[in-house]
């Protein structure tokens, strides 16, 4: 186990002193989500790459306001998408085939998540994508564990959402939008791919959204969510070498539906 000390976050509180940084195949024993009362499994602790990790394979993730603690989460029930479950609405299935939006992945992580950052959501004050979840999720993604999927028009950046991948899972964080169907040509483009040739098994959505209820996303229960995710990490990695970025530059016209 790593006992290097974490670095100085902007919110300060929310990284242990104490707590030691793991690295990236470090591994932290969080508490059985299925002996926890409600959604928060822990407390504390700090966002380091390995706890991160961790906390993934365990079916937790992070997830506070900007003036909380380090609250890690597993809800009951879980909002995810299997590939028998996944639906292109009509309207956006004649929207890709037009091609307005070039899609590509991992050109421009620290972008998407910035803009993720500073959308405003209806109900909700701030954003829980705070600076050190930024600089903590840039990190994964310079190890090559968390990935963007960006639509751009011309040189213009219009939408997208980032992600961790692990086994044959995609745990969905964010996703904003600059110009209408950006962000949803960017997933339905991603969702068909991942489920098809890349072998992928499950797109973790977390919570209930409308947005998501449109693509196919449904509950589950946890215990059913933590068996699957058991069974989606023991199937191994994705197949043609875990994750090409050059497979996603391309225009959406072609993408086949």
């Amino acid at each position: 186990m790593a006992r290097t000390p974490p670095r100085e976050y902007d919110a300060a509180s929310r990284s242990d002193p104490d707590f030691p940084w793991l690295d990236l195949f470090d591994r932290f024993s969080f508490p059985d989500p299925e002996e926890t009362k409600g959604s928060v499994v822990a407390v504390g602790g700090n966002l380091s790459p390995g706890m991160l990790m961790s906390a993934y394979e365990q079916g937790i993730f992070p997830w506070f306001n900007e003036d909380d603690p380090l609250y890690w989460q597993s809800p009951d029930p879980r909002f995810v998408i299997f590939p028998e479950t996944l639906h292109i609405p009509d309207r956006l299935r004649r929207s890709l085939k037009k091609g307005e939006f070039q899609i590509r992945a991992d050109t421009s992580f620290d972008r998407v998540i910035a803009f993720c950052s500073g959308m405003s959501r209806p109900g909700q004050q701030g954003s829980w994508i705070t600076d050190d979840v930024i600089e903590a999720y840039v990190d994964l993604h310079r190890l090559g564990v968390a990935h963007s999927i960006e639509a751009w028009r011309g040189r213009e950046l219009v939408g997208g959402f980032y992600g961790v991948l692990m086994g044959k899972v995609f745990f969905g964080e964010s996703m904003f939008t600059r110009v209408s169907d950006a962000a949803k040509t960017a997933f339905a483009t991603f969702a068909l791919r991942f489920f098809g040739g890349m072998g992928g098994l499950m797109i973790d959505s977390q919570v209930y959204t409308d947005h998501m209820a449109r693509f196919g996303g449904t509950n589950i229960s946890r215990t059913a969510y933590l068996r699957k995710l058991s069974d989606c990490l023991s199937e191994g990695t994705l197949s043609q070498g875990l994750w090409r970025p050059d497979e996603f530059c391309q225009t959406v016209g072609g993408v086949n539906l």
